[in-house]
């Protein structure tokens, strides 16, 4: 647009051009002056009072002559009455604010703002000419016109020279006026001038600075926009900003001579202690002058007039938080530098009575005693100001200002002002003591004590809400903290770690905290609030671990999170995995730790994160899968390093330098990278489900890592929590599914995993916890067995549910009865009961326990073909207990009481159980028979005696023999490496079996005669006088002197039967020998019974056929007597084959031993051919 002038850049505003337009005929009606402006001068009329300033039209008429249109060419009129008709409408909505309702003011200001973006000349002209065309509108009408024009001038992208001067000098003009509308229109017309800041500042500043420096205390508009200036972030670019303070500060210096003229130090001090209309919010213009008073104090040279105006100030009311943060900030721009004289002064007034006072009170009483209440707030914030602003020189005096602060926070009133006063102050100087070089290799002395205090802080916020920023503000400090020397100790670490986890994974739900603060007339945004509290948390523990970068300080770290990863409630678990999580993200980005450090003892972190990858909470879930997956990379990382460290370490030649002399490979040039985030979506590990992953992890496990997921996985069967018990159940089996052969400590974790398993009662559970016993025995029967059998005294449902468990693979169910019977087997006496050799009490009560195991088993379904292929070794193993106990209840030497009743509560039931064992062995193996034989005869009394014991034996190893029990050849197999055992009872229960399976056939098929005599005559050197008898007893069977019994035999019966001269027999048996007694008992047994003849002589020719040599030669011999006697009989009886066998037997006895023998085979050979020879009748 071009000017006519350089002074009046407007001259073809809409207004110039439609004065101009103007004719006397043809007039626009505007409610503006009808005098024509001289479009070349720059000045506004100022004698305006030819105006009609009275009357305001409602309505704009635009009358148009025929002659003027007619002048303007078409697209110049067009522009014409759209500039003309815009400027009348922009003027009646000025006009019209005077009257408009709040929501149309609004909506009026928004229409003026977008008219704005288009015309903004139009707009401030339009502006400008109504006030100058109505001085006598109201001041609440010139208030809004205010607030239009500073809205117009923001929204405007360029502010040309002439306006800015223009409406710089309008504000100036109205912001210090008196009005009925007091402060509000001041500030109105006060931001007119912050808007044209925000296009040229400098000159703004210029008036400003003349302004302030009048020597008159300033006017409360100029603090104003001073003190909007000094506080806005987007009026300023940064360079600009820079500038501003550096103007600021020379402003400071230009006013230290004000500090001796009494009039304005007293309205200095006035001005900054007269309350606001609100002491919740600081007011623009008494924040700067808190600001400006302290860099002229700290521009002052003389400190005695430094420490007098500070001492001035604190005198004064310290009642409202505005007031206490302004102080404060006064002397920390004043100990920037006189930092001797401020701390003299602080220290100082700390010791006054009236801050002595508040220390101790509790209840104001009075308003005056209300302004020293939070007098200790304010001297912690002051504090704080003093370090942040002393920068550079504030390190030797931070412990100093620590113990003050600490001093302050114990002994004041507590209250959320203090706390809050403590914490900005903290922060403060926590953020002074980062900035400062040397801070990390500084020492401070009192970092404990403040920590203690935040400790105290957190402990004390209330656990069900969430209104404020303390928690995490108190945990950024900590953070702070824990980067300065010396370092934390491992306690207050504990501490503080335990604090800050309880004070935020315990908050209710967020609806609930939400719900107590729907009363507040500001509620807070607790979503955020929340998230911001549990990132401060996660920046404390990654602060933690980046001073110590080791794997024992991830696990110190870790420790503490446990608890919570295993709560009860949903909202802790998932808070607390969460924090793991970023934890271990953080740990797998940035590579932290150290990758050639034993990386170990995180097993238990991988049972946690294992069963929480099944947790019903889908965020716990997803944190839990990812927080397991960065723990798998970081494990590899660790792994690889340590790989390569076992390479470099391989021989020398393996790293010769090649002919040019560079080495092939080094592992200190290797650098541990970290994943990024695409590498991070390749790698497969993060496509894999929970369950896989685990297993993934596990496979890179030590034996120590493995065995502390197990223990994790048992002290999560204990839980109350379902989801948990099942997922620990699932772990469990899959660990020692996977790892179950190399696994330690076995013993302690079945019992631990007893322990737990009363308490499960979730179905599949249960059912996995057990199948994870039954794979476990498969490596570990016998460890397993001697921790059951220490709990199984008395046996209850749940440790047989593990017996059970034990036997429910076959190999595995014969090992288990295998291992019982070893334990039954050990049979010590119990404790005291011998003087000699005295047994630990321990291997007695495990024998008692096998013995009790070994009956309750039998009717276990899993170990029922077992106890079917172990019968021989339970058969025997049972008998032998039962005299074992028995021997203990022998009368003999008197025992001490603890001992005789140990052996009187123990020893019946044993013998019971013992005794009832085997009754179910033989009915639960189908030996019914021999179980009948003895229950029908009453004779399982006989096992309940000592005395009687050797004949119950007797009667069942003979009811075996009768009935012909199927196990004989299997327990004389077994038996007969006891009659070599050590112990007396073995050998006594061998020998009294074998000498009734002498009567059974089935002997000879295991134990030949020879060798069953060898086995006898060795009983009879036996140590033991019973063994002997029994031994001597089984000499004298038939076996040994087949033909004393026979006579024997032959005797009975012929008394039976009632033969005549019974003593001619007798003495015929018992001492006569050779063929005449043969032919006396023959003569005896035909002439007595010939009736059976054919009987007699048919069983004699079946007997020919025998495979004993002994029985077919009788048989001969008999045959042949009968011939003799009755050969016709004979003849008819026998057949070919017969005949035949019957002159081989003959021929046979031809070469007998016994000459009478041979004789008598000799000539019954003959008669036998003669007799053949004739013909049968």
């Amino acid at each position: 647009m071009d000017r006519q002038c350089s002074e009046r850049p407007h001259s073809r505003t809409p207004t110039g051009r439609m004065s101009s337009a103007v004719s006397q005929n043809s007039r626009i009606s505007l409610p503006v002056s009808t005098s024509t402006k001289d479009s070349s001068c720059m000045k506004v009329p100022q004698d305006s009072a030819h105006r009609d300033r009275c009357s305001h039209p409602t309505t704009i008429i635009l009358h148009k002559s025929q002659s003027s249109q007619a002048t303007l060419m078409p697209q110049e009129h067009r522009m014409f009455m759209t500039e003309a008709y815009s400027a009348a409408t922009c003027f009646k909505m000025l006009q019209d604010m005077n009257s408009a309702d709040p929501f149309h003011l609004k909506y009026i200001i928004k229409k003026i703002k977008n008219m704005a973006h288009g015309s903004p000349k139009l707009v401030m002209e339009t502006i400008h000419d109504y006030f100058i065309d109505n001085p006598e509108i109201s001041s609440r009408h010139k208030f809004r016109l205010f607030q239009t024009l500073e809205t117009v001038i923001r929204a405007s992208d360029i502010l040309e020279e002439t306006w800015e001067k223009t409406f710089t000098r309008l504000a100036l003009e109205n912001m210090t006026k008196a009005t009925e509308l007091e402060d509000i229109y001041q500030d109105a017309a006060s931001n007119v001038l912050v808007a044209i800041c925000r296009h040229s500042w400098r000159a703004v500043a210029q008036h400003l600075e003349t302004e302030l420096l009048t020597g008159v205390f300033p006017h409360r508009s100029l603090l104003y926009v001073m003190g909007i200036l000094s506080s806005s972030e987007e009026l300023f670019s940064q360079e600009d900003k820079a500038c501003w303070e550096e103007q600021l500060i020379q402003m400071a210096i230009k006013s230290v001579p004000f500090l001796s003229t009494d009039v304005w130090s007293k309205e200095l001090l006035w001005t900054l202690t007269t309350p606001s209309w609100t002491q919740q919010e600081q007011s623009p213009e008494k924040a700067f002058l808190f600001t400006y008073y302290g860099l002229i104090l700290q521009a002052e040279k003389n400190g005695a007039t430094v420490r007098r105006h500070l001492q001035a100030l604190l005198e004064t009311s310290h009642q409202w938080p505005k007031q206490r943060e302004g102080m404060a900030l006064t002397l920390g721009l004043a100990a920037t530098r006189h930092l001797d004289d401020v701390w003299a002064v602080l220290d100082q007034f700390g010791r006054s009575r009236p801050v002595r006072w508040s220390l101790h009170s509790s209840s104001p009483k009075n308003s005056e005693d209300l302004h020293w209440k939070w007098a200790s707030s304010t001297i912690l914030l002051a504090y704080g100001q003093v370090a942040a602003k002393a920068r550079a020189h504030i390190l030797p005096w931070v412990d100093n200002i620590v113990s003050r602060m600490v001093f302050y926070f114990h002994y004041s009133s507590w209250d959320e002002t203090l706390k809050q006063s403590f914490l900005t102050a903290t922060l403060m100087l926590m953020g002074a003591v980062s900035r400062s070089e040397g801070a990390h290799s500084y020492e401070f002395s009192q970092t404990s004590e403040l920590l203690q205090c935040l400790m105290v802080l957190m402990e004390k916020e209330p656990q069900d809400t969430l209104c404020t920023r303390s928690r995490q503000q108190a945990m950024h400090i900590a953070s702070s903290l824990c980067k300065l020397r010396p370092p934390i100790d491992l306690e207050r670490k504990s501490q503080l770690l335990s604090t800050c986890f309880r004070s935020v994974f315990a908050l209710p739900l967020l609806d609930a905290l939400e719900k107590h603060t729907c009363l507040f007339l500001e509620p807070p945004n607790i979503q955020s609030l929340y998230s911001r509290t549990t990132e401060a948390l996660d920046l404390m523990l990654q602060s933690l671990i980046m001073q110590n970068p080791t794997a024992e300080e991830l696990h110190f770290l870790l420790s503490h999170l446990y608890l919570w990863l295993a709560s009860e409630k949903a909202q802790e678990r998932q808070r607390a995995v969460h924090s793991c999580m970023i934890l271990l993200k953080f740990l797998n980005h940035n590579g932290y730790l150290d990758p050639k450090e034993n990386f170990k003892r995180i097993g238990q972190l991988v049972g946690i994160l294992g069963m929480l990858c099944q947790d019903p909470d889908r965020a716990t879930q997803h944190c839990s899968l990812e927080g397991a997956s960065h723990l798998y990379q970081l494990l590899m990382r660790h792994k690889t390093v340590e790989a390569l460290q076992a390479e470099s370490q391989a021989p020398k030649e393996l790293s010769q330098a090649h002919s040019d002399g560079a080495p092939l490979w080094n592992s200190r040039d290797q650098k541990a990278t970290p994943l990024g985030p695409q590498e991070m979506a390749k790698n497969h590990i993060f496509q894999l489900c929970g369950s896989q992953v685990i297993k993934e992890i596990m496979q890179q496990l030590t034996l120590a890592e493995l065995n502390d997921v197990i223990w994790t996985a048992i002290d999560g069967l204990g839980s109350t929590n379902p989801f948990r018990v099942q997922a620990a159940s699932e772990m469990l089996l899959t660990a020692i599914q996977e790892h179950g052969a190399k696994l330690e400590m076995v013993s302690s974790m079945a019992q631990a995993i007893r322990l737990r398993l009363c308490s499960v009662r979730i179905p599949q559970a249960k059912e996995k916890t057990l199948h994870a016993i039954t794979l476990l025995a498969r490596s570990h029967t016998r460890e397993l067995v001697a921790t059951f059998l220490d709990i199984s005294i008395p046996l209850d449902s749940h440790t047989f549910q593990l017996w059970r468990a034990l036997g429910a693979e076959q190999p595995t169910s014969h090992l288990v009865l295998t291992t019982l019977l070893a334990w039954l087997q050990e049979r010590p006496l119990p404790t005291g009961a011998s003087d000699s050799s005295p047994c630990p009490k321990k291997t007695y009560l495990r024998s008692l326990a096998a013995m009790n195991m070994l009956h309750e088993l039998q009717f276990a379904r899993e170990f029922k073909q077992a106890v079917q292929e172990a019968y021989p070794k339970l058969f025997l193993a049972l008998l032998t207990q039962m005299h074992y106990v028995l021997e203990l209840n022998l009368p003999g030497e008197a025992q001490p009481k603890p001992q005789a009743q140990e052996a009187a509560v123990s020893s019946p039931q044993s013998c019971s159980t013992s005794l009832e064992a085997l009754k179910s062995l033989l009915s639960t193996t189908g030996h019914w028979h021999d179980f009948a034989h003895l229950e029908l005869q009453g004779s399982w009394e006989l096992f309940t005696s000592i005395h009687t014991y050797p004949k119950g034996v007797g009667l069942l190893a003979r009811a075996m023999v009768q009935n012909h029990c199927k196990q004989i050849t299997a327990v004389l197999r077994q038996l007969l490496p006891s009659l070599q055992s050590p112990e007396e009872c073995e050998r006594k229960v061998a020998i009294l079996i074998l000498t009734e399976f002498l009567y059974s056939p089935a002997l000879l098929e295991v134990l030949p005669k020879q060798a069953a005599l060898t086995v006898l005559a060795q009983g009879l050197r036996d140590p033991s006088p019973e063994v002997r008898v029994l031994s001597l007893q089984g000499l004298s069977n038939i076996l040994f002197h087949a033909d004393k019994q026979a006579k024997f035999a032959f005797y009975r019966c012929a008394v039976l039967l009632r033969w005549r001269l019974l003593h001619t027999l007798f003495c015929t048996l018992a001492w006569e020998r050779g063929l005449s007694a043969r032919h006396f008992l023959w003569t005896c047994l035909m002439t007595r019974s010939q009736e059976e003849f054919n009987i007699h002589l048919s069983q004699a020719l079946s007997y020919l056929h025998s495979h004993s040599c002994h029985i077919k030669t009788w048989a001969a011999l008999f045959i042949g007597y009968t011939i003799c006697y009755h050969p016709q009989a004979v003849l008819q009886m026998l057949n070919a084959v017969d005949t035949n066998l019957l002159f081989r037997t003959f021929e046979h006895l031809k070469s007998d031993p016994e000459p009478s023998i041979r004789e008598f085979a000799t000539s019954q050979l003959s008669f036998l051919h003669k007799v053949s020879a004739r013909p049968k009748q």
